[in-house]
């Protein structure tokens, strides 16, 4: 029964993740949702920048926290090992959810492309960004990064095991491509808002800060192997890669997460 329920509250999880997701898509690009980063109750300017940077905060850390090796090893005295990736994703949910749901608009118009091409332009941009994003999971392992083979493997009463450090696709471009497209995706629209600007700056601040706690981690934890790919691909911006960098090494899925 114990495994049973492993498996149920990893799939579960899983399951309201990808409604998260489907939800910040919209929420980022004001689509659809009843609440977005453009559209929810009307408040002060600087009431919403209080709250919205509070908002922010709270997911800077609950991410960053939770994916420093000391928290693991704490929470894992807690919640069997098999349980902690599906719980990092259950409070990511929680954590978003309650962005969405108190997230504070500030309308004022920051830049506004009329042009039909221009507007077109930036609309692909944002496509592509959670395009990227949503596939950069599956380049390492989408089951590992949120918590499925780790339940499925408990279910199973088989030992699981790591899917290793490698280099595919996209990450032979870019250390770390999952990052790249939010950056993307939060940057490019149309119309840009005062409120949406902030959401971009500070989730562009936080992604900068970051990659470097988790490549200080990856560090400690893999040494000189991935020293070499950190100084054989970009860490963001795609540009010259040396050779023997292809198809290597690369970040284990959980290092993915954005956080």
């Amino acid at each position: 029964m114990a495994r049973f329920l492993a498996l149920v509250y990893g799939v579960l999880n899983y399951l309201v993740f990808l409604v998260v997701f489907l939800y910040a898509v919209g929420f980022v690009g004001d689509l659809v949702v009843p609440r977005s980063v453009d559209r929810g109750p009307p408040a002060s300017a600087g009431a919403a920048i209080v709250v919205d940077v509070l908002l922010l905060g709270l997911f800077a850390v609950q991410h960053s926290v939770m994916a420093r090796p000391a928290f693991k090893r704490w929470l894992t005295r807690v919640v069997p090992v098999d349980l902690e990736r599906s719980t990092y994703v259950l409070a990511s949910n929680v954590v978003l959810v309650l962005l969405f749901w108190l997230w504070r608009p500030i309308p004022m118009v920051i830049w506004d492309v009329t042009a039909s091409a221009g507007r077109t332009v930036l609309w692909a941009l944002f496509w592509i960004g959670w395009v990227i994003a949503l596939a950069s999971t599956f380049m390492v392992s989408h089951l590992d990064l949120f918590g499925l083979r780790q339940v499925y493997s408990t279910w199973r009463a088989q030992p699981y095991t790591p899917v290793g450090f490698r280099a595919t696709l996209l990450y032979r471009v870019v250390r770390h491509p999952l990052m790249l497209g939010f950056v993307i995706a939060f940057w490019a629209t149309p119309t840009m808002t005062a409120g949406h600007l902030l959401f971009a700056v500070a989730t562009t601040g936080y992604i900068l800060i970051a990659v470097h706690l988790e490549e200080r981690d990856l560090v400690g934890i893999l040494g000189d192997q991935y020293r070499q790919y950190r100084a054989d691909v970009p860490m963001l911006v795609p540009g010259k890669i040396r050779r023997r960098a292809a198809g290597r090494i690369g970040p284990t899925p959980e290092a993915q997460t954005p956080r």
